[in-house]
């Protein structure tokens, strides 16, 4: 069955009409033409979180456990989101981990030390960021070292910054209660659930006025059942989220009450809506795809490839410095550990793990929420089963070594079939 779109500028153009079987077939050609993009981080999540259900289901599948989740993985998807950036570019970001550590540092000592209020301290840290990402991003494009190297030399050069903010190995308190918060107190329940409404019925109005308007332009367009479908699930999917985060998680109620959404949450998903509107609705986003996907053709279409290397930097370090002042926030203080350790190869893994390509061209912000919820439940279901760091690092590495597998296998799959 077909429909005729009439078109002022041209003869009338005949317009498959959409069938909920006709975009499961178009999906599935896409998968196998090697257009997997997040299926094989979904699949992941789902499968770990079945194992360490079935292994540990009163500790693993617990309201407090659920919220330790998301708190625990904060700060590393943060950073994996800005990394996303630099990845598109087909570019790498190693300085990402200490730079969340030198802005935290900047962060404790400006509220700490100095006693100034908590948003001076915020805007400080995230300034700090920018000046870090302007400066690795004018090295890498204006005098055209490396990514790697430059970005290596910066995670020699922030440890030893770190190092030198936080008096060679002493520890600064964070007490402001506002940031506090951000990574310790939850949100009321009944905001919980007004947030989710409203998040809901957002999303739905984009989706259905993107329908509308492909309707309207004779485009092809999804079928209003998948519409529907894709809202439904968001709306379950938030639902049963808030339901168990809003139940009592503490064990003496009498002392404290610990239920709602944790604080971090809400701005993840801001900062997730914000960037993924960036990527794939500004011209700057699709300008930075351009560039990941074939650097010279986008410098012969006039755009500023300079411009963008520079910018991805930024952006990734200002993500950074948000991540570290969410790992201060959890830990209450600074210390010489603070965006070392594993926080930087967790967060490429979560960027990979996604399904952001290393070789640049594709990606999405919403890789980076989904590969570091894959590395929080890595995390968190190892050390309630009792495995020790050493084995955690193993499965991860293997997980990340699967990833990058599957976008090499993806990309080669697509070049073979003309897709890409």
């Amino acid at each position: 069955m077909t429909t005729t779109a009439v078109r002022k500028d041209g003869p009338a153009a005949v317009t498959p009409t959409p069938t909920v079987g006709g975009h499961v077939r178009n999906y599935l050609s896409r998968v196998r033409g090697g257009d997997v993009g997040a299926l094989p981080a979904v699949l992941g999540l789902i499968v770990l979180c079945t194992v360490f259900a079935i292994m540990r289901p009163s500790s693993f599948l617990s309201a407090g456990n659920f919220a330790n989740l998301f708190t625990q993985g904060a700060a590393v998807t943060l950073i994996a989101m800005g990394l996303v950036f630099v990845l598109l570019l087909g570019e790498i970001d190693l300085s990402a981990g200490f730079a969340s550590g030198v802005c935290a540092a900047v962060l404790a000592n400006v509220v700490t030390v100095l006693g100034y209020p908590w948003w001076v301290a915020v805007l400080a840290a995230v300034a700090t960021g920018v000046v870090i990402g302007t400066t690795l991003g004018m090295l890498v494009a204006k005098i055209g070292i490396p990514s790697f190297v430059v970005t290596l030399a910066g995670f020699l050069a922030f440890q030893g910054v770190v190092l030198l903010l936080v008096k060679d190995g002493t520890n600064i308190s964070v007490r402001d209660d506002v940031l506090v918060a951000i990574a310790n107190r939850n949100l009321g329940p009944t905001l919980g659930w007004a947030l989710t409404a409203l998040a809901v019925v957002g999303y739905a109005a984009v989706q259905l006025l993107r329908h509308r308007n492909r309707a309207a332009r004779g485009l092809i367009t999804d079928p209003l059942a998948v519409v529907a479908l894709r809202i439904g699930g968001l709306a379950v999917i938030l639902g049963t989220a808030v339901y168990v985060l809003n139940l009592e998680r503490s064990r003496n109620v009498l002392i404290v009450s610990l239920k709602g959404v944790p604080i971090v949450v809400p701005i993840i998903a801001v900062l997730l809506v914000v960037w993924t509107f960036v990527l794939q609705r500004t011209s700057y986003g699709r300008h930075i795809y351009a560039v990941g996907g074939n650097r010279e053709a986008a410098r012969r279409a006039g755009i500023g490839v300079d411009r963008i290397r520079i910018s991805v930097f930024v952006i990734c370090s200002s993500m950074a410095a948000i991540g570290g002042i969410v790992a201060a926030s959890r830990a209450n203080s600074v210390d010489p550990n603070t965006g070392g350790s594993n926080v930087l190869l967790y967060a490429v893994g979560a960027a990979v793990i996604g399904g952001t390509s290393l070789f640049g061209g594709k990606g999405r912000v919403l890789d980076a929420v989904l590969g570091g919820a894959v590395v929080a439940v890595i995390e968190n279901g190892m050390g309630l089963m009792g495995y020790t760091a050493g084995v955690k690092y193993v499965v991860t590495g293997v997980v990340l070594l699967l990833a990058a597998s599957v976008d090499a296998l993806s990309r080669r799959r697509a070049a073979a079939t003309g897709t890409r």
